[in-house]
């Protein structure tokens, strides 16, 4: 009886199964990681080691300065300009980066309320809590660092060139276009996703506020943490960031400007 040899059957690589991909919630975890690791997360870890340099330092918190907007390049104007700007656009990276997963997701900047559809309620509900959170936060700073608790704020170093108020503009919209997208809008609308019940996530926001201004001291914490507090319950209430983008502009771009104007003028604002 002849024998016929038995094919062997071999597996087409092409045709074996893919490898399971990670649960969604998994990829989405590490997507909120790896933003806030590229923005505020890493801001807030650089202010905790900044905080910790200024307590084991001699000498009071109050006779420390935290610089917000220095110079990059002192004496060279044009190529400061350019710093400056560099460093605003690269700051809103992951702003652009927050969109993209967005909208990869069938989602926009809609979503979390950022969009011009509004515009004039969404300025005049900034201008309302900027007029109130600015004016108490300077109460709570110039508070905070007559306790010795803070360190003296310096929003700006730039020098007197024309460029001077306009970049002070510009970094005030960056900082807010940054801070609420991210912290507020972003962070809130995963957390949610996450089944995070909205104390929890309010804590989670409000806290990462406070932390990545610890290097203006524990004023600047608490301050910010409370901030962080209200502008969550105002994002609830009204399901857009843009009210709020608006009025933290508007705080940065009065606390910038102001400074720049009454610096050396007034007795009550202090300088290093």
């Amino acid at each position: 009886m002849r024998r016929y040899p038995v094919p062997v059957i071999t597996e087409d690589p092409s045709e074996r199964a893919a490898p399971a991909l990670p649960p969604r919630r998994r990829i989405l975890r590490d997507e909120v990681l790896l933003v806030l690791a590229l923005s505020l997360g890493a801001s807030a870890v650089s202010a905790m080691i900044s905080f910790i340099g200024s307590i084991t330092r001699p000498g009071g918190l109050a006779h420390q300065a935290a610089v917000l907007n220095r110079s990059a390049a002192p004496g060279r104007p044009w190529l400061d300009l350019a710093w400056q700007l560099f460093g605003i656009a690269t700051a809103l990276v992951p702003v652009f980066l927050v969109a993209h997963f967005l909208m990869r997701d069938g989602e926009s900047m809609r979503t979390l309320g950022v969009d011009t559809k509004h515009r004039w309620t969404d300025l005049g509900r900034g201008a309302a809590v900027a007029a109130v959170i600015g004016g108490t936060g300077l109460g709570l700073y110039l508070a905070a660092r007559g306790a010795g608790a803070n360190l003296t704020v310096v929003p700006t170093t730039l020098p007197d060139v024309w460029w001077r108020i306009p970049v002070l503009v510009l970094s005030a919209f960056q900082n807010a276009a940054l801070e609420e997208v991210v912290v507020l809008g972003y962070l809130m609308h995963r957390l949610k996703g996450f089944g995070w019940s909205f104390p929890a996530a309010v804590a989670a926001s409000s806290v990462l506020r406070g932390s990545y201004h610890l290097y203006q001291g524990i004023g600047g914490f608490f301050g910010n943490l409370a901030m962080g507090v209200v502008f969550c319950l105002l994002y609830r209430r009204w399901g857009r960031v843009m009210p709020l983008l608006v009025a933290h502009a508007l705080i940065d771009t009065v606390a910038f400007v102001g400074y720049v104007l009454l610096a050396g003028k007034v007795g009550w604002l202090p300088t290093p």
